[in-house]
């Protein structure tokens, strides 16, 4: 596919690229590869929840295959969110399971020629600020006005615009760090791919290994954990 929407010897680089432009009240808007590629993705998981629907709805006792790795994989995220957040896993659970899977598909999609959705700041920076939302909503509620008053000005009152600039460094560093790891693999493959030409033949799949699936696979939970310690922090002891 032209573009740069997937990835080969022949076409690659690690620019993100408009593949349509259409008009929208006098403004053009452009549809990128990342839109394409996050479609695919959705896709991708929407259509793995349709058949998994279906395979729980006629469950039976003696699972299947395809049984089997649902229920694999809705225990272990709920086991990791269980782990993390204690008596408040079963509120976050669903949250916590929906942005793994999608982070996780998201990364794992240069497997497919795909260039990560993730390596666009502009889809890491939304989870950032969800996350963002979600701690301060919690904090909030638990710890009321007052409480987030006393815990801005701890441990002395002048100290409120360092605590307050923290917070605001919550939401950057989450997407920082997961946009540039990702991007980071992106720019390598496309070195590898671009000054290597006709010898990148087999032995790049070891790095794909490694940038896709292995660092996919840490940086997905590494932002989940961070997610989960920020909010457990926030709601404290209640």
């Amino acid at each position: 596919m032209a573009n740069g929407i997937m990835l080969s010897a022949d076409n690659i680089d690690f620019m993100i690229h408009g593949v349509f432009s259409y008009d929208f009240f006098g403004h053009k808007v452009w549809i990128t590869t990342t839109h394409v590629c996050m479609l695919i993705v959705l896709l991708l998981i929407i259509g793995f929840a349709v058949a998994a629907n279906r395979a729980m709805k006629r469950a039976t006792e003696v699972p299947g295959a395809f049984q089997n790795v649902v229920e694999l994989v809705v225990e272990m995220l709920d086991k990791m969110v269980k782990a993390a957040m204690g008596k408040h896993a079963l509120k976050f659970a669903n949250y916590i399971g929906s942005i793994f899977i999608f982070i996780l598909i998201c990364n794992f999609s240069g497997l497919l020629g795909l260039r990560p959705p993730t390596a666009d700041y502009g889809v890491t920076l939304p989870l950032g600020l969800i996350t963002f939302t979600l701690i301060h909503f919690n904090k909030f509620k638990h710890k009321k006005v007052k409480g987030v008053i006393r815990e801005l000005c701890d441990p002395w009152p002048f100290w409120a615009p360092i605590n307050l600039i923290s917070y605001v460094a919550v939401p950057i560093s989450l997407s920082l760090r997961l946009f540039a790891n990702v991007l980071s693999g992106v720019v390598i493959m496309a070195l590898v791919y671009g000054l290597m030409s006709f010898l990148a033949i087999g032995w790049p799949a070891v790095l794909h290994v490694y940038f896709d699936l292995f660092s996919g696979a840490i940086q997905t939970y590494v932002f989940c954990m961070l997610t989960m310690t920020y909010v457990s922090d926030a709601i404290g002891d209640d």
